[in-house]
């Protein structure tokens, strides 16, 4: 496969202690320690009180790193593409789902809530997000395991060499019980990449290749506390390469993909 290519233009995340870019970048950077506390995402400003109020944590958090790294671009939301990636989904909204099914009486009625049925489905973040901000263009929602990471940042970069601005928006966050004992996620944690084709306009050049060999190259943060959230969620895999936006270094970084992987080369502007 030949090497992919996208400039940068805008970036964010979310986690505990690591609550947007600014206050995280200097985490990152290794100016400052990593304080993991519950950060739970703030209320997306961008849906009408309803349709905020329907949503749940972890449509926050998607909806939040998505418009985040839009805003941080300064590009227009309606011209975006959008890649979501997401291993788990809606972890806490089907498993009420599932509860309701599974707990009710016998003699009772299993009834599930239109709206929690509504928000379990895998692209329920990317149609919040296109709707609110009036974006007709093509969304691609992913679920690929402890593959999601890169799978989608692959089909963000795909996205730009056919010549699109993209929104890449990858999240993940904790199952609830019992289902995290099979499938344990140690924190929320999101982020979002807004990506353009080469133009020097970016805050780093990204370049990225697949190998059919395994990764090579670090994987993972050098801040111990932000290795063990990259090793317990797989949205946080993307945080060594958030280190090197951060440090403003050019660096290689590898993620797994599947039974390949991706070498990840960014290159400060």
């Amino acid at each position: 496969m030949s090497r992919l290519a996208a400039d940068i233009r805008g970036v964010s995340l979310w986690g505990p202690g690591l609550e947007g870019w600014a206050a995280s970048a200097i985490v990152l950077a290794g100016r400052a320690p990593h304080a993991p506390r519950e950060s739970p995402p703030p209320a997306p400003a961008l849906l009408p009180p309803n349709e905020r109020r329907r949503t749940g944590t972890v449509v926050r958090l998607a909806l939040h790193v998505a418009q985040e790294a839009v805003v941080a671009s300064g590009l227009d939301a309606t011209a975006l593409r959008c890649v979501f990636g997401s291993a788990n989904g809606d972890g806490p909204i089907v498993g009420s789902i599932l509860d309701a099914l599974t707990q009710a009486a016998p003699d009772r009625e299993r009834i599930v809530s239109p709206t929690q049925f509504h928000n379990s489905v895998h692209n329920a973040a990317a149609g919040y997000w296109s709707i609110a901000n009036h974006n007709p263009l093509p969304a691609t929602c992913l679920g690929c395991h402890d593959s999601t990471w890169a799978a989608a940042l692959l089909m963000a970069m795909l996205e730009v060499d056919a010549g699109a601005a993209v929104l890449l928006c990858v999240y993940d966050h904790p199952l609830p019980a019992p289902y995290a004992r099979l499938r344990p996620v140690v924190a929320p944690f999101g982020m979002g990449l807004v990506l353009t084709p080469p133009s020097g306009r970016g805050l780093a050049r990204l370049t990225v290749a697949h190998s059919t060999g395994e990764a090579e190259g670090e994987t993972a943060p050098r801040d111990p506390g932000l290795a063990a959230l990259a090793a317990g969620n797989p949205a946080a895999q993307s945080l060594r390469l958030l280190e090197h936006l951060a440090r403003r270094e050019a660096g290689r970084c590898d993620a797994g993909y599947f039974e390949g992987s991706l070498r990840i080369e960014v290159q400060p502007a």
